[in-house]
């Protein structure tokens, strides 16, 4: 993905989508801009999961246009596109047959010839990155905790060197403990790295906590746009007031 600081990085405009006829993302727009920290919160079945894979190509709207860094993705090489962003998701779906640091050079992989000696030092620096010892490289995924686990596979996302995150619920499995230290490091490291993040969670507490804008859907639609302070003093609708108060 080739950065332009200048224009947003995603863009929706009046995108909609469909499943066997049934409505589930209608009528969205919105734009996020380099370096933002976005989470999208709504109860389930309102179009999350459909707007995030939207962003990466997974999907395409059938009405409407999505633009990632400049590139509509209807007209876009769409495996280049999803090799330069950064995807996590709840079940991190790391190869069990490959070794940590396999998992996390394995985009890179693709995109060079094989490289030992750099696909080592690439590990070991995202390892660090995120938390790790550089000895957990050569485990396995049924050797680690859930915690351990949801880190590899942050580290795999950064393997690329993303400026786009898309984390789809990544943190929901893992124990309350982890799940803050995990908030944190991912704090660390979007600060660190100037990343753009897109987040879903179904916790309003993280995401008040993470983001600098705050995305509420219900029924498919974006019903409020605004920072955490607003969401939490001016919700704009009983929807999110109600949500707001299951955080206190």
């Amino acid at each position: 993905m080739e950065e332009n600081t200048t224009l947003p990085l995603i863009v929706f405009d009046k995108v909609e989508k469909q499943y066997n006829g049934i409505t589930v993302l209608s009528e969205t727009s919105f734009s996020i801009k380099n370096g933002e920290f976005v989470t999208l919160i709504g109860t389930s079945g309102c179009g999350k999961t459909t707007l995030l894979k939207l962003c990466n190509g997974l999907l395409l709207p059938d009405n409407g246009t999505v633009t990632i860094a400049g590139q509509d993705t209807k007209k876009t090489n769409l495996i280049a596109l999803r090799r330069s962003i950064g995807y996590v998701i709840q079940t991190i779906g790391l190869f069990p047959h490959m070794t940590v640091a396999q998992n996390i050079t394995y985009v890179p992989h693709l995109q060079r010839r094989p490289h030992r000696q750099h696909d080592a030092e690439l590990a070991a620096e995202l390892l660090q990155t995120v938390g790790l010892n550089s000895a957990c490289a050569v485990r396995y995924p049924s050797e680690l905790s859930g915690g351990e686990m949801q880190r590899v596979g942050i580290a795999r996302a950064l393997a690329s060197r993303p400026r786009l995150m898309l984390m789809d619920e990544p943190f929901s499995a893992v124990d309350e403990i982890t799940r803050r230290h995990l908030q944190q490091e991912l704090m660390q490291i979007w600060r660190r790295q100037n990343l753009t993040v897109l987040f879903i969670t179904h916790d309003i507490r993280e995401a008040l906590k993470l983001a600098t804008r705050v995305l509420v859907m219900d029924q498919g639609k974006i019903i409020q746009d605004a920072a955490p302070d607003i969401i939490r003093l001016h919700p704009r609708t009983e929807f999110v007031r109600q949500l707001v108060n299951d955080s206190i």
